[in-house]
């Protein structure tokens, strides 16, 4: 069984909805193929630099934030708009990915590639 982590936890929204680890895979499985390949790596990114121990509290709080953006059902624009729905998505986790580089180490990118060409392919 996976760790679970503790992704957000919004002081508005019961405990049931609280966005952790299963939420986390649970959207990028639902959704990899509309979010598309880009979307899916950047958030695979960060959710393997935030399980590497060397990466500092203040990184995986960043994390955590452009994750729980990611997995949040109430966005700045729509996931569902065709096109354009994970584009804010996309931007929240390039500026997370930026800000948190030093961390996503080769062996991070690799999980991630590996993940990827499970769904997408090569």
């Amino acid at each position: 069984m996976a760790e679970e982590i503790q992704l957000y936890s919004p002081p508005n929204l019961e405990a049931t909805e609280r966005l952790n680890e299963r939420s986390f895979w649970r959207k990028v499985n639902r959704f990899a193929r509309r979010a598309g390949r880009e979307v899916v790596e950047k958030a695979l990114w960060l959710y393997y630099a935030y399980k590497r121990p060397e990466t500092p509290a203040w990184a995986k709080r960043t994390i955590l934030g452009a994750l729980a953006y990611f997995i949040l059902p109430v966005d700045a624009i729509s996931d569902l708009l065709v096109g354009v729905g994970y584009t804010d998505d996309l931007t929240v986790l390039a500026f997370a990915v930026g800000t948190v580089a030093t961390y996503i180490n080769p062996a991070v990118k690799e999980q991630a590639r590996q993940k990827v060409v499970e769904w997408f392919g090569e």
